[in-house]
């Protein structure tokens, strides 16, 4: 099962790498049922995993001048304090049960829901995304409004909450935020998310090591490596795959997996 997680890891890496999210809906299953790591933990870790490989991606994009820094920044602070916040405070305040009465409800039973809510609706996002139609006419007018800038912080916040309790990387709300509110085209998109995720995950982290997480070594180390091989051949492909037949596989599988996760968990 571990051979099998480090091969998951490789490809959660691809997948991050060519739709700039994703990371973490698949990070933490994999850390959960492949590598035995439990699921407060595993959000910790997701942190560190997928920031670093969002990182290491981002670069490539800023490389290629695909990456709108000013724009990324203004949704990134509320962010990335949201998700300091949450990690350092809001995370450790959690009972470990937090409804025990006429059912019992554990913290790491309500993350893993509350993770597969969250990739169900990543999974229908994503299948809009694909089917929909957009004309020139219609990018053109979206590419010309002028940018939301307080609804773009209020959405920075929430998906920073939404890192800090899940381990979530937030990419399949960071891209729709920068693609509809700004007027960022795809490709920006995906470089600007990989450098929100990178920002605001690795940051977030911190406040696991200030509640004094204890790191798993060498799977940490191994799991790096393995999604930065996933990230390295992304770059490498990313121009050339079909954008919609890419969103509607990776749907549809994100789909799967939150079916398998409410199945396992509420069973």
């Amino acid at each position: 099962m571990i051979i099998l997680g480090y091969i998951a890891a490789v490809f959660m890496g691809l997948v991050l790498g060519v739709i700039g999210g994703g990371g973490s809906i698949l990070t933490v299953p994999i850390l959960v049922y492949l590598m035995g790591i439990a699921p407060d933990i595993a959000t910790g870790y997701s942190l560190l995993i997928v920031g670093a490989t969002a990182a290491f991606g981002a670069v490539h994009y800023f490389r290629q001048g695909l990456v709108d820094v000013r724009a990324s920044i203004i949704f990134a602070i509320p962010s990335i304090i949201a998700v300091y916040l949450s990690r350092a405070f809001l995370m450790p305040s959690i009972p470990e049960v937090i409804i025990s009465s006429p059912f019992e409800v554990s913290k790491n039973l309500a993350i893993m829901v509350l993770f597969a809510i969250l990739m169900l609706a990543s999974a229908i996002m994503m299948l809009k995304k694909a089917y929909a139609k957009t004309s020139a006419v219609d990018l053109e007018i979206k590419a010309a409004k002028s940018p939301n800038v307080p609804l773009i912080v209020v959405e920075g916040a929430l998906v920073g909450v939404i890192t800090g309790i899940l381990g979530a990387g937030g990419g399949f709300l960071i891209i729709p935020a920068l693609v509809l509110f700004m007027g960022m085209p795809m490709k920006k998109a995906v470089g600007a998310s990989l450098f929100i995720i990178a920002l605001k995950s690795l940051i977030g982290f911190t406040g696991d090591l200030q509640s004094g997480i204890e790191l798993a070594l060498p799977l940490l180390p191994l799991m790096l490596l393995a999604t930065f091989v996933g990230m390295a051949v992304s770059t490498k492909i990313a121009s050339k795959l079909n954008d919609a037949v890419l969103q509607k596989f990776f749907a549809i599988f994100t789909l799967v997996i939150a079916i398998f996760i409410m199945s396992k968990e509420l069973a």
